[in-house]
């Protein structure tokens, strides 16, 4: 695209935490313009009202109204929300599309109305994203175990995976209940949905693309008492020593610009508040450990659909991304 046109964005279900993160990248992104923030509990309000970081950063208001003459469209709605919106709305054909939820990512659920979404995993369908017309953003758990195992994949050698990660509070989005509670969550720890979470279907997808013979992810996730990033540890039977590992990953991932393979144990302060996802790797007996970590809110939500938003319209994949960890 022309880098001097500005991309006019509009953003739907702007309140929640995917939402705010949202707002808060393409405020700061030198290549687009918000046309509109919706939400129709918050019609009328400032974003600062809601979200109380953005105060004095910027004047925009919640609207419950759609305007037509946008570039892109994010859907940071619940799921089965960005379904029932497409349906009951009219949305012009040439609007690109990001949906957030988990509405469009299997194939067997891709397309409506004659739009088809493409999965938007920047390092599985790089060459995909750059023509779609509408992208299925990734979850946030899958995101972390899909970089974890690709390479494996991608080589033919993945086996059975057992994986087990631990997410923050704001996974669990914005409305409350029991386990978002601070009283609840603070020195707690609890897992749930244990081999049956929803993003297990996303990356058997993923990895069968790559892999088309049988293999089986089982995964435990867990509530952590912290507020947001992702850390996870899977390990499968892997025939490669250590050093041939490191080189099958430093390798497929070289092109990647968020995803990173380190030679030292990671750990979550280093990817919080960034799009990066970290990588390191253990070798122990015939057993290879993946470790794998991002924040849930960007490389798992936001951030991400930011990167597919620059690839689609040619921008370089940090425009608008180079964000700094928060360390201490």
């Amino acid at each position: 695209m022309n880098n001097s046109k500005r991309i006019k964005a509009g953003i739907i279900g702007a309140a929640g935490y995917t939402g705010g993160e949202m707002i808060r990248l393409l405020l700061n992104h030198p290549n687009v313009s918000i046309a509109f923030v919706h939400s129709r509990s918050h019609a009328g309000q400032p974003i600062s009202k809601v979200h109380q970081d953005l105060t004095g950063d910027t004047d925009i208001c919640f609207t419950d109204k759609l305007q037509q003459d946008i570039d892109i469209l994010f859907l940071c709605v619940g799921h089965s929300e960005a379904k029932q919106f497409l349906t009951s709305e009219n949305i012009n054909p040439a609007t690109r599309i990001i949906d957030l939820s988990q509405d469009y990512r299997l194939a067997a659920n891709a397309s409506i109305d004659g739009r088809t979404f493409v999965y938007g995993l920047p390092e599985l369908n790089l060459d995909k994203i750059a023509t779609a017309n509408s992208i299925a953003n990734p979850g946030c758990f899958a995101t972390a175990i899909q970089l974890g195992l690709l390479p494996l994949a991608k080589a033919g050698i993945i086996r059975e995976v057992h994986t087990t990660g631990i997410t923050g509070s704001t996974g669990a989005g914005q409305k409350l209940q029991e386990t978002s509670h601070f009283s609840w969550r603070a020195n707690n720890i609890q897992a749930y949905k244990s081999l049956t979470h929803q993003h297990v279907s996303e990356i058997m997808e993923s990895l069968s693309s790559l892999q088309p013979t049988d293999h089986k992810v089982n995964f435990i996730p867990w509530r952590g008492d912290f507020t947001r990033g992702i850390y996870v540890t899977s390990y499968t039977d892997c025939p490669l020593s250590m050093e041939d590992a490191y080189a099958l990953y430093t390798n497929y991932y070289s092109g990647a610009i968020f995803t990173h393979i380190s030679h030292d144990m990671i750990h979550l302060k280093q990817v919080v508040n960034t799009n990066k996802c970290l990588l390191h790797l253990e070798k122990e007996g015939d057993k290879l450990i993946i470790h794998s970590a991002i924040d849930n809110l960007l490389k798992g939500a936001s951030g991400q659909a930011v990167q597919n938003m620059n690839i689609m319209f040619g921008l370089n994949q940090d425009t608008g991304l180079k964000l700094k960890a928060v360390t201490f």
